[in-house]
């Protein structure tokens, strides 16, 4: 049986019974919409995946305030740095931050950042009380920083060496108390 592609229809040449017969094979109308969507999944998934482009390189370097803490991650160089991004509406964002919590107050040498993109400074400073978070947190609710990281979807955070270099991304809530882990990290 052969194909061809005729005013964009297919149609399917074959033989019945000695004689030639043509019907018409009607190719989905979305198919090639379906198609760039498949192939914009698979191209974008590569990037949220534990090992981007930027790994082992210089980690984007900024300077953020919200008014009433400031985080500039050129002074943090000497430190591991964990730099997560995150919101108080984001249930996995929440169910993460005990455990980034427990990672400060384990591994002290370390340095838990973590950029919020809450809208409303009252909520965030409540959660933060609330919860108890003692460490490093600063709102940054234009996205710039998430941006200069190509994260697109929260939580996910970075592991930056002592030296400022990009050494794993992390997509989604992680157990930062994990043996995995903690034994990752205290190598580093």
């Amino acid at each position: 049986m052969r194909y061809l592609l005729q005013n964009r229809r297919m149609f399917s040449m074959g033989q019945k019974g000695g004689r030639a017969t043509s019907r018409l094979v009607r190719r989905p109308q979305g198919f090639p919409l379906m198609v760039l969507m498949l192939f914009g999944m698979f191209a974008t998934a590569c990037e949220r995946g534990d090992h981007p482009g930027r790994i082992g390189s210089r980690a984007p370097q900024f300077t953020i305030a919200d008014g009433v803490q400031t985080v500039n991650l050129s002074q943090l160089r000497g430190h591991v740095v964990i730099l997560n991004f995150w919101a108080t509406w984001c249930v996995p964002c929440i169910e993460e931050v005990p455990s980034l919590v427990e990672l400060q107050r384990r591994m002290p040498q370390l340095t838990v950042v973590a950029i919020s993109n809450d809208e409303d400074p009252a909520v965030y400073r409540q959660f933060l009380l609330d919860n108890r978070v003692d460490f490093l947190t600063v709102r940054d609710f234009s996205s710039r920083v998430p941006k200069l990281y190509g994260t697109i979807k929260i939580p996910e955070s970075y592991v930056i060496d002592s030296k400022g270099i990009l050494r794993r991304k992390f997509v989604s809530a992680q157990n930062w108390t994990s043996p995995e882990i903690l034994d990752y990290l205290g190598k580093l």
